[in-house]
C-alpha cells in the first residue's frame, strides 16, 4: 500500500479517541504517532518531522491555534488537519485561512477520516512535487500553487456551509435543502477540477512503480465506474474478454487505474440510453518488446469528426461539466510516464474504441532509477 511509512501525529488530550484514530491509521499502513498536549507535539515535530498533524483545537497546555503557528515556523512541509467537537466550526474555519489543510467534526466516522487524510497527503506530496517542476512550463508550475490557493477558499465554503446547516431549523433545511445540494456539488466539482490538474502536471513517483495486474486493474475500475452510473447501469451490457495469461507490467496501479477509470467513464457517459461496454485484454509478443494489449469499446453516441484531433489537447471538452483534461490525462500517464500507446477510433452515432498498449517491463525506468 502506497500509505506504508507515512508518518502522521495525532494531538488530542481525549486519550480514548487518540487511540482509536492511531489504530484505525495503523490498520491502513500508516506510521502514527500520539500526543496529548501541545508542548509535547511541539516537541514530537523538531523530533520526528511528521508530514500530516491531527490537531485537537483544544489541548490542557496551549491552544491548537498556537501548536499549528509554532509547526507552520518549524517545518511548512507539514499539513494540518483540525480536529473539533461542536461548535467550533468556526475556529477551525478561521485556522484553515492561517494554514491549516482541512477540518473534522468530532465525531467522525473512519470513512471520513480517511479520506481527509488521504487528500491531505496528496495536497502535501503536489506542493513538495511544484518544487521539482523547474524543467516545466510556466503553466505547469502555476498549478499546484492554483491548487494551494483555491482549495483553501473551498474547504472553507465547506466548512462554513456545514456551520450553516447545523443552525437551520427543520422548516428552513426543507426550504434551503436543494440551494446547500447544489453549493456542495458545485465546490466538489471544483475539488475535482483542482485535483486533475495536479494528476496532469504531477511527475512520475518512480518509487510507486510495482508489478500490476491488469486484468485486476480493470474489474476494480468497472466496479469503481458501475457504482457511479449505477441509475443507468441496468441498461448497459458489460462485456469482458480478459486473457487470464496476462503477465504483469512495471506501472503504477493508482495511476493506471485513475487513466482507466476516464476511459471506462467516458464509454458510460456516451451510452446515456444504454447500449453494450466490451473490455478485451491480451498479450502482444511482436513487434517487440512484450507488451498487454487493452480494448475498450462501447456502442455509444461517438466523436464528431471535427473533434478528433483535439482528444488529447487539455481543456478540450464538449461536455456541460467536463473539465477537458480526463484523455489530456490519460495520454500523459499511459505515454509520457508508461512510455507506452493509446489510441482511440470513433464514427459518431456509432461508438468508440480505445486501444492502450502497456510495456511488460519498463526498462528505461528500472535503470534510472538503479544510477540514482
Amino acid at each position: 500500500m502506497l500509505n506504508v511509512g507515512r508518518r502522521v501525529l495525532v494531538v488530542d488530550d481525549d486519550t480514548t479517541l487518540a487511540e482509536m484514530t492511531s489504530r484505525l491509521l495503523k490498520m491502513h499502513q500508516y506510521q502514527v504517532s500520539v500526543v496529548h498536549e501541545g508542548h509535547a507535539a511541539i516537541e514530537k515535530v523538531m523530533l520526528e518531522s511528521p508530514e500530516l498533524i491531527l490537531l485537537d483545537l483544544h489541548l490542557p497546555d496551549i491552544s491548537g491555534q498556537e501548536v499549528l503557528s509554532r509547526v507552520n515556523q518549524i517545518n511548512e512541509d507539514i499539513v494540518t488537519i483540525i480536529l473539533t467537537g461542536f461548535g467550533g466550526e468556526q475556529v477551525a474555519v478561521e485556522l484553515m485561512k492561517a494554514g491549516a489543510i482541512d477540518f473534522i467534526s468530532k465525531p467522525f466516522d473512519n470513512e471520513v477520516l480517511l479520506s481527509a487524510v488521504e487528500s491531505a497527503f496528496r495536497l502535501r506530496d503536489a506542493r513538495k512535487e511544484s518544487q521539482e517542476l523547474k524543467s516545466h512550463s510556466s503553466l505547469e508550475k502555476f498549478f499546484p500553487f492554483f491548487a494551494h490557493e483555491l482549495r483553501s477558499p473551498l474547504h472553507a465554503i465547506k466548512g462554513a456551509l456545514e456551520i450553516i446547516e447545523r443552525k437551520l431549523n427543520l422548516d428552513e433545511k426543507s426550504l434551503l435543502a436543494r440551494p446547500i445540494e447544489i453549493i456542495n456539488e458545485e465546490v466538489d466539482h471544483l475539488d475535482g477540477f483542482v485535483q486533475e490538474c495536479l494528476d496532469f502536471v504531477r511527475p512520475p513517483i518512480q518509487s510507486h512503480f510495482a508489478k500490476v495486474q491488469v486484468n485486476e486493474a480493470i474489474l476494480s475500475v468497472l466496479n469503481i465506474v458501475s457504482q457511479m452510473f449505477y441509475q443507468i447501469l441496468p441498461k448497459i451490457k458489460i462485456t469482458t474478454n480478459l486473457d487470464p495469461k496476462l503477465p504483469k507490467v512495471d506501472a503504477n496501479y493508482e495511476e493506471i487505474k485513475k487513466a482507466f477509470v476516464n476511459i471506462v467513464r467516458n464509454g458510460f457517459e456516451a451510452m446515456p440510453d444504454g447500449g453494450e461496454f466490451i473490455v478485451k485484454t491480451e498479450l502482444r509478443l511482436s513487434p517487440p518488446p512484450e507488451s498487454v494489449r487493452v480494448v475498450f469499446l462501447d456502442n455509444g453516441r461517438g466523436i464528431k469528426e471535427e473533434n478528433m484531433k483535439y482528444l488529447f489537447q487539455p481543456f478540450s471538452t464538449n461536455k456541460p461539466k467536463g473539465t477537458g483534461l480526463g484523455l489530456a490525462l490519460c495520454r500523459r500517464i499511459i505515454v509520457e510516464r508508461h512510455r507506452g500507446e493509446i489510441n482511440i477510433e470513433s464514427v459518431e452515432e456509432k461508438g468508440t474504441t480505445v486501444t492502450v498498449i502497456l510495456p511488460v517491463i519498463q526498462k528505461m525506468k528500472i535503470s534510472e532509477e538503479k544510477s540514482q
